[in-house]
């Protein structure tokens, strides 16, 4: 296609919409009056109007100063509906910068390409793409890598629709994790405070932790974390202390709307009916009970023992079950897709969705305390019937040693490294007595195969 000769006008927006095509088989450069290096190429290209149709932003100089001057694009005019792909005053702006950049010797074209390669990396570095090389390379073997992987995907990841307690979020998956400021951080951990400052601190705790690890694989594009001098008891506050346990008519609460017998079944059922009932009995913890497996069990000898790796402090944990938890886990069925104790999947993956099922027990356990003229149940977690268990063994005669043996919660010199099996019968007696006094508070007999209180003590 041959050039056409050149012309120099004042180029407005009212003349591009103007602009007839080139002669066929020609281009044309139209050079502006009022920008020395600026103007327009035009081709013989036609809309359906007679109007030029493809019309390009150009500048034409030497790059540095030598050599030819060259012509570099920086924009097209096309109308889309009834504007410009790029206006006159925002071709003028890039022409300005791109002739600044010839002036010192830079081709504007290579400075572009650099531009979009380094978009590209941005778009292979986002946040989302960091966080699950994070959660792959460094959180998937924790003990608690479910819950962590979940609180970042759901908390930072992805976009959160508006609720009373917080804003909507975004999410940060699709940015640039170079782009993920210290405001950024300071303003997602605030709105999550505002209604659950628990909930904060852990976010805050797994977003630094995240941001170290991409720092450390030097890898990423970043120098330096968001994360850094942003201080937990400045923003979020000192922790409070939870002290919650529940009563006797709370609890009686929960072990009624927990009864998924053929004979009167509950609200809740499998999976999660027997699962909080066993967290009541046993008082070891949340992920504790809800990842157990049946090759863990051996229920004729009424012996639990959890693995290392899934205990809070590294060490496998034995516990000698009472009559009632053998008699729950007896009861449940067994799934052929995998060895999960508590599962919705066939025993595949162990259950989860806490937060619904706790909503579930909430509303249950209202409707049941409602009928019997009680109050509103004041807000309470999974974690609390740990404590409570915690709580009635300390007003039974059980001395302090063994009480914190058997929910593996031993205070470091409190006593030498014991043997797994060390205690065994101290602990299986002490869950008895808890068993027996558990019964006692929901139910006015206790079944047959299990002795009372008193008789226990007698023992």
């Amino acid at each position: 296609m041959k050039n056409a000769s050149a012309q120099k006008v004042n180029l407005t927006d009212r003349f591009l919409r103007a602009l007839r095509p080139a002669p066929k088989g020609q281009r044309l450069d139209i050079w502006d009056a009022g920008l020395p290096n600026f103007g327009v190429r035009v081709t013989d290209a036609t809309d359906d109007k007679g109007r030029a149709s493809q019309v390009s932003f150009i500048v034409m100089r030497r790059i540095g100063r030598a050599g030819n001057p060259v012509r570099r694009v920086v924009g097209e005019w096309r109308l889309v509906g009834d504007k410009p792909m790029m206006t006159l005053a925002e071709a003028r702006d890039k022409a300005r910068a791109a002739i600044e950049d010839m002036k010192a010797g830079i081709d504007p074209t290579e400075r572009r390409q650099a531009e979009l390669r380094a978009i590209e990396r941005a778009k292979e570095n986002s946040f989302s793409i960091v966080a699950e090389a994070f959660i792959t390379e460094h959180v998937s073997g924790l003990r608690s890598g479910d819950e962590v992987t979940a609180t970042i995907r759901r908390e930072l990841i992805n976009a959160k629709v508006k609720t009373d307690d917080e804003p909507a979020f975004e999410g940060w998956g699709r940015r640039p994790v170079t782009s993920i400021s210290r405001r950024d951080v300071i303003e997602r951990i605030r709105a999550i405070k505002k209604g659950r400052p628990a909930q904060a601190r852990l976010v805050l705790a797994y977003v630094r932790k995240l941001f170290n690890w991409a720092v450390a694989q030097e890898i990423y594009g970043l120098e330096s974390s968001p994360c850094d001098k942003i201080a937990v008891k400045d923003l979020i506050g000192k922790p409070t202390i939870r002290d919650r346990t529940l009563d006797p008519e709370e609890v009686r609460a929960l072990w009624a709307v927990t009864d998924w017998s053929n004979e009167a079944p509950g609200p809740i059922g499998y999976p999660f009916a027997p699962f909080v009932r066993l967290l009541l009995l046993t008082g070891q913890r949340l992920r504790e009970v809800a990842e157990a497996r049946w090759r863990e069990f051996d229920l004729d000898a009424g012996i639990w023992i959890i693995p290392a790796d899934r205990m809070k402090g590294g060490a496998a944990h034995e516990v000698p079950l009472p009559p009632m938890a053998i008699e729950i886990l007896r009861s449940l069925p067994r799934g052929d897709a995998g060895d999960f104790v508590f599962s919705t999947t066939g025993g595949k993956r162990p259950i989860s969705g806490f937060s619904k099922a706790k909503t579930r027990l909430d509303g249950a356990i209202a409707q049941h305390r409602q009928t019997s003229g009680a109050e509103e149940m004041p807000d309470w977690r999974f974690h609390d019937l740990r404590r409570t268990m915690r709580t009635g063994l300390s007003a039974l005669p059980i001395p302090n040693l063994v009480a914190e043996l058997v929910i593996a919660h031993a205070k470091p010199g409190l006593h030498k490294i014991y043997d797994l099996h060390a205690y065994r019968d101290e602990k299986r007696h002490a869950l008895k007595l808890w068993e027996a006094r558990l019964l006692a508070i929901v139910s006015p007999e206790p079944p047959s195969n299990v002795v009372t209180l008193f008789e226990a003590i007698a023992q």
